[in-house]
């Protein structure tokens, strides 16, 4: 499977022909729209290691991201930055390339800080290690981290060595009534406070919080808190909705918008139905307003904002860069695919 990889590497960068790097295709609808020839990875798949006791998990690109996650389960382990699947056919390799984490990400982490190691084929088929399968790595650049949210355009990730962590003895989550203003001020004291806080979620004027870690901790910070508790199977239905975007919220023609703003910034005057995550620092906004009105009041809030799903591409999907950055952008796709075959035009329109 790894020569056969090779050589559909080797022989788009001698005809100049892009490669469309995919597994499941549940995340074809995030970034540029995807184009070139399908390398499909999934039959790429399997865990290679996991010791439970290391917390360390290698697993391959094409493993199904829930074959995984059963795994860790099994041992009464999780990956704690929570990945969206987005469909069945989610893959571990699409996971770290679009590198998006769901609700326990403001608590635990963004995925980026549990991979700990990957091996990779770059734009001239060669195989190349980076990292490694223990928590503590020699100093240097991390190439690792970089390659997650990269979405394929640096190179066809093989292996991946994440972090994982133990599955929390207890949860609870808590329902409040507030207006936007309030539940951004009270996720904001709160985090302040020594509380077991591990999502949050707030719409139409119902903010819903999470608690997790032990009994006692989850119990006391549950009555400190007050509001009205969600039975165990109501809100594992909630978060999951709201990490899948299965949540009604998420319905709609209407673009959806991914906003990353300071968690204390105030409401911001967009028009359109809005969700806020990760205690006020992720808002997500389904709206019909353009472009630049939404990037303009995300910037003024010292923040950027994507276009998630929908909506007109042709101003770019994600924030454009500043001269310098897109200059080290560039410099790096080209010490990876000098040829420009991987995946583009699906992180930046220039490659």
């Amino acid at each position: 499977m790894l020569e056969r990889l090779r050589e559909r590497i080797r022989g788009a960068a001698a005809r100049g022909a892009p490669l469309r790097l995919r597994g499941g295709g549940s995340k074809d609808f995030y970034g540029g729209d995807p184009r070139g020839e399908v390398l499909d990875t999934r039959e790429h798949a399997g865990i290679v290691d996991y010791e439970p006791t290391e917390l360390v998990v290698t697993a391959r690109c094409g493993t199904p991201l829930a074959e995984l996650e059963g795994a860790l389960a099994a041992q009464g382990q999780m990956l704690a930055f929570e990945p969206p699947h987005y469909g069945a056919g989610a893959t571990l390799g699409g996971c770290v390339a679009a590198g998006l984490s769901g609700p326990r990400r403001a608590a635990a982490g963004a995925l980026r800080d549990f991979v700990l190691g990957v091996r990779l084929l770059d734009g001239r088929a060669r195989e190349l290690g980076f990292g490694g399968r223990v928590m503590k790595n020699v100093a240097g650049y991390d190439v690792s981290r970089l390659l997650a949210g990269s979405l394929g355009t640096l190179g066809l990730i093989l292996e991946v060595s994440l972090k994982v962590l133990p599955r929390p003895a207890a949860e609870r989550t808590l329902r409040f009534e507030l207006p936007q203003d309030k539940a951004i001020e009270s996720l904001n004291r709160w985090a302040g406070m020594p509380l077991p806080l591990s999502a949050s979620a707030w719409r139409d004027g119902e903010l819903a919080v999470r608690l997790s870690g032990a009994e006692r901790a989850v119990q006391a910070a549950a009555q400190k808190l007050g509001g009205e508790a969600l039975d165990a199977a109501s809100a594992e239905r909630f978060w999951s909705g709201i990490r899948e975007q299965s949540d009604p919220f998420f319905a709609g023609e209407a673009p959806l918008w991914r906003l990353s703003v300071p968690s204390a910034a105030a409401p911001l005057e967009l028009a359109g139905e809005l969700l806020i995550e990760w205690g006020g620092a992720l808002r997500w906004l389904r709206s019909g307003a353009d472009t630049a009105t939404v990037r303009g009041a995300a910037a003024r809030a010292g923040g950027h904002a994507t276009l998630f799903r929908g909506g007109d591409k042709a101003a770019g999907v994600f924030a454009p860069l500043a001269p310098a950055l897109l200059r080290l952008h560039r410099e790096l796709k080209a010490a990876f695919d000098p040829a420009g075959v991987f995946n583009p035009g699906r992180l930046h329109p220039d490659f």
